[in-house]
């Protein structure tokens, strides 16, 4: 717990979690605005996230439980080479749509039927993206039955995987932040507010 604390005010120190008013890629007004993309320009920071990933998906499932990890450009695409890296896991990623040109494959890297997969992703939000990633990773015959996020927005992501039949894991999510940074007194009762009221509509 103590690593989420200090992961929670190093995203508001280093802007990769912003508050105030935003409008969302899916049209949606929210009170905060995460962007993870951010991580990597801090090497010490990313390191332990990635580290404290790999911890937990040990913990949770097992490093054996999976022979590769996916993930969806780009700032997923990020995170899950560095955890392929310390896991030494093949690596393979899902394009949002298939390449114009070659092979017009949707899924980059070496690919084998049967393959036990794990998906990494940076946000987990209404789980759309990840979604299309688990469609594509069983049309060439790949076994998916986890997905990590580092931040649920809590959104919909978990309950429109399961219907996959995939389990979404976080590190932690959106109320966690949140009541770290007001526990600290980083975040004004204001703002605190609004965003439990927009959790409390989803």
């Amino acid at each position: 717990m103590e690593f989420v604390k200090e992961f929670a005010i190093f995203l508001q120190e280093s802007s990769a979690i912003k508050f105030g008013n935003f409008k969302l890629s899916s049209g949606k007004d929210s009170a905060y605005y995460v962007d993870l993309r951010l991580v990597p320009s801090f090497p010490h920071q990313f390191r332990k996230m990635v580290k404290y990933l790999q911890n937990a998906i040990s913990e949770s499932i097992g490093l054996e439980s999976f022979d590769c990890i996916a993930s969806v450009p780009t700032s997923g695409l990020v995170i899950a080479s560095a955890l392929a890296i310390e896991t030494v896991k093949p690596l393979v990623y899902i394009r949002q749509k298939p390449k114009e040109y070659g092979t017009s494959s949707l899924i980059e890297g070496k690919i084998k039927k049967g393959t036990k997969v794990l998906l990494v992703d940076d946000v987990g939000t209404t789980g759309q993206s990840i979604i299309k990633a688990v469609k594509a990773l069983k049309e060439a015959k790949m076994i998916v039955t986890d997905a990590f996020v580092i931040i649920n927005r809590l959104e919909g992501a978990r309950e429109l995987l399961a219907t996959e039949g995939v389990r979404l894991h976080e590190i932690t999510d959106v109320i966690k932040i949140s009541n770290m940074l007001y526990n600290e007194k980083l975040l004004d009762d204001q703002t605190f507010d609004r965003i439990k009221k927009q959790m409390s509509h989803i």
